[in-house]
């Protein structure tokens, strides 16, 4: 999170016009909460105390996610359409485009948005993308920075049964027939964003030795304490 926040600083400080796509999972169970997320169940602190998940603060708004055995999208997009729900459709075409490749059929959720919900993957807005048995499998989010868009997406993929339970109260999401590979969703992914974006040729950019140290500086504005909540 403090990386994407990071790349989306540096794009509107830098003038740069060109979008920038990470892909990554995560080493611990971590729940994030939205942006202007208020409420925090005494349930997921003690989670968060007994160390069973780790818990931290998105840029991005929402419901609270929580990442463990699936694949988290960042998009910084310098020339982002203004309207955020222009923003939403243009992401979820490539994001759909992408999934049919694979032969998942996917489209956007029609539930009304729900200002500070507690579960992300609960319901479904038209930000969201659900698929032919209308369970939601891709959740997203968006935080704006001098007219940059910095969007997260979720794909859980194989979530761990037991702690998704202990979270939300619910069974997690289920693929059927089976789950999509987790490199091939990549793949197709990339793919599909730089046809989008007529960013074709994708750049793999390693971090500087600068970006690495402002990285981790700016981690603790985005993790949660529980001891102190």
């Amino acid at each position: 999170m403090a990386l994407d926040a990071l790349l989306l600083e540096q794009c509107w400080t830098n003038g740069q016009n060109q979008p920038i796509l990470r892909f990554y999972g995560w080493k611990r169970p971590s729940l994030s909460l939205g942006k202007h997320q208020q409420e925090i169940p005494d349930l997921w602190l003690s989670l968060a105390r007994t160390g069973q998940l780790d818990l931290l603060r998105r840029p991005s708004g929402g419901g609270a996610v929580l990442h463990a055995g699936g694949l988290t999208y960042a998009l910084v997009w310098p020339e982002a359409p203004r309207r955020k729900r222009e923003a939403y459709l243009q992401v979820n075409r490539w994001i759909t485009a992408g999934f049919a490749q694979l032969g998942v059929s996917l489209h956007p959720g029609d539930s009304p948005a729900e200002a500070g919900g507690i579960n992300c993957f609960a319901h479904s807005t038209t930000a969201d993308l659900v698929d032919k048995h209308g369970t939601k499998r891709i959740g997203s989010a968006q935080f704006w920075q001098h007219g940059h868009l910095l969007q997260h997406g979720e794909i859980p993929l194989i979530p761990p049964a037991g702690l998704w339970q202990a979270v939300f109260g619910a069974d997690p999401p289920q693929w059927l027939p089976a789950v999509p590979d987790v490199s091939a969703v990549e793949t197709t992914l990339i793919s599909s964003f730089g046809l989008g974006l007529s960013t074709e040729d994708w750049t793999d950019q390693p971090l500087s030795v600068e970006e690495c140290t402002l990285m981790h500086q700016g981690a603790q504005h985005y993790r949660l304490d529980p001891s102190e909540l």
